[in-house]
């Protein structure tokens, strides 16, 4: 049948399974869009209030559900509005599909009005990118974008079209049975992928010989979908779990062998407990500089095994001992398949020891950050969807918050976008109904963004958006605090923005909670809404992430508030 190319932009989108877009309209567009209008009832258009925030949502509804995101945006300033929320993508590897339209190709290269070449801009922050100028290539370029994109490590994907290729008709066959639909699952990587014999007889080698073995996992993890997996493999090797950001609820933060964080505000018991360990097994993580503090001095002692689907991970960030190259879920099933029990007792009890010994504690007094994220932790008993933006309080929403599951975890950790979590936030919702779905933020990064309220009003999503608002810009005011000798060069946010009257002006309801009481009852009341919610947390301007690493140093040398006293009155 005779198609235009945005008609078949739309079917393609209906093959893949697609129900939601986000997006914004422009003139290069519009064809897209009126195509679009024709499907209303099959595919959901969210209408954000800024491109960015469409990227962000599209991120967070493929980071919430396992699918591909997608977002539309027009040409020139439309496209490049994109630009963050992809990059974002690309540094946590979720799968999104952007799509853009570009002027008329006889306008191309001219300089014309609302042209850019973003093929070119996103290049270096996306797995693979394209332009069709041709609608006869429309379909298939379209579906490999969707395979790429899910495909080993996943990624964002760009196909940016001229609008006289979405004008154009061309004889469209719709795809074979087999190439709809292309989520691809840990499943799918099994049948295509074979993980090395030797590698695996090498690791499990290690697991046997060692005496003090710990766990390390990261957003590979999630990815893959390996949690029941990694359960087993923890128990069989007998050993601890510490985590990444990336890695949250890829093991159940609730269970005894979980330690928490590691890195430069990950627990002592964590940081101490790689830092004397004799074998580090790190599943799916690609050794971020957060984590390794000193890299010379990480995990110094021990031996170091990497399983990654990734091999340019691979020696990277920090040189390992054994390698596995492939899928962690498909790793960790050959592995368990093949392991015996094994039984580090003494070793257990000494990390346990640890973890007692320094365990992550919420403030008596006060209205604060952890107590607040605490409070929300016991009230919806670890089930929400917690997405953060970047800062303070994403810390303590990875430190405060236990997270039981994979995808239930949602912030921006290797750009570290301030202004994503609104727009992640919207996306998760729309992606999880069922779900409540709670975005912390602090008051800079909400700042960035914050027009976005009005698109979760509009959609009548009832997302809770807690801001932590001391004021200042909390983690950079922390720095200036610890290593600039209390310079607060431009982190004052003091000048009057009342959140609570903005919140209502864009179809918000706003509160704001001065006081732990206060914000119990708040939080009660925001638990119940039909829309979106907007609490203002009052804390205090010097409150501080605990523990804490300084750069360049080792983790063991990881220190809080108390190291800091006894070193002053030495």
């Amino acid at each position: 049948m005779q198609l235009s190319g945005a008609e078949i932009v739309i079917e393609c989108l209906k093959e893949q399974g697609v129900d939601t877009v986000f997006g914004y309209p422009g003139g290069a567009i519009l064809n897209v869009y009126d195509a679009l209008y024709q499907h209303k009832n099959e595919i959901r258009h969210v209408l954000t209030s800024h491109e960015q925030g469409a990227s962000h949502a599209a991120d967070g509804y493929a980071r919430s559900t396992g699918k591909v995101g997608v977002c539309f945006a027009t040409s020139g300033p439309g496209a490049t509005n994109l630009v963050t929320g992809i990059a974002t993508a690309y540094m946590d590897s979720v799968p999104i599909v952007a799509i853009t339209c570009n002027v008329t190709v006889p306008l191309l290269g001219k300089d014309s009005f609302q042209e850019v070449d973003i093929a070119g801009v996103t290049m270096p922050v996306t797995k693979h990118n394209f332009i069709v100028k041709d609608v006869h290539k429309l379909a298939e370029t379209l579906r490999r974008a969707f395979k790429i994109a899910q495909s080993g490590r996943p990624g964002p994907v760009l196909v940016d079209i001229t609008k006289d290729a979405t004008g154009n008709k061309c004889e469209y066959k719709p795809a074979d049975q087999d190439k709809k639909h292309h989520t691809i699952n840990a499943s799918d990587l099994r049948k295509s992928q074979e993980t090395g014999v030797e590698a695996i007889e090498e690791m499990i080698h290690r697991i046997k010989r060692c005496k003090r073995p710990f766990i390390f996992v990261g957003g590979g993890a999630v990815i893959s979908g390996a949690s029941e997996e990694l359960a087993r493999f923890a128990e069989l090797v007998d050993a601890p779990v510490c985590d990444s950001l990336m890695g949250k609820g890829a093991f159940d933060g609730t269970k005894d062998r979980y330690t928490g964080m590691l890195g430069m505000h990950g627990t002592k018991a964590s940081n101490l407990g790689v830092s004397d360990c004799d074998l580090l097994l790190a599943i799916g993580t690609r050794f971020s500089d957060r984590v390794l503090g000193n890299p010379k001095r990480f995990a110094e002692k021990a031996k170091i095994v990497q399983i990654d689907i990734d091999p340019a991970e691979i020696n990277k960030n920090i040189v390992v001992d054994t390698q596995v190259i492939g899928d962690v879920k498909t790793v960790l099933s050959e592995v368990n398949d093949l392991l015996e029990q094994q039984s580090h007792k003494e070793w257990m009890d000494h990390v346990l020891e640890l973890k007692k010994k320094y365990p992550v504690v919420v403030p008596d007094d006060g209205l604060t950050g952890p107590f607040a994220i605490n409070y929300m932790y016991e009230k919806t008993a670890g089930d929400a969807v917690i997405v953060t933006e970047v800062g303070q309080h994403q810390m303590w929403a990875a430190q405060y918050y236990k997270y039981k599951e994979p995808r239930h975890f949602l912030s921006s950790g290797g750009l570290g976008t301030m202004g994503y979590g609104l727009g992640a936030a919207i996306g998760a919702q729309i992606g999880n109904p069922d779900k409540k779905v709670i975005n912390i933020a602090g008051d800079g990064c909400f700042r960035m963004n914050m027009n976005e309220l009005a698109t979760a009003a509009r959609e009548k999503l009832p997302l809770i958006e807690v801001v932590m608002n001391n004021h200042v810009l909390g983690m950079v005011r922390q720095w200036q605090d610890l290593f600039y000798g209390k310079r607060y060069s431009s982190t004052i946010l003091d000048d009057g923005v009342d959140f609570v009257k903005l919140a209502e002006a864009l179809g918000a309801t706003g509160y704001r909670a001065t006081s732990q009481k206060e914000f119990m009852e708040i939080f009660d009341q925001a638990m119940e809404a039909k829309g979106p919610v907007l609490i203002d947390v009052i804390i205090g301007s010097d409150d501080k992430v605990w523990p804490m690493v300084a750069p360049g140093t080792p983790i063991s040398d990881c220190f809080d508030e108390v190291d800091l006293k006894e070193k002053k009155d030495e």
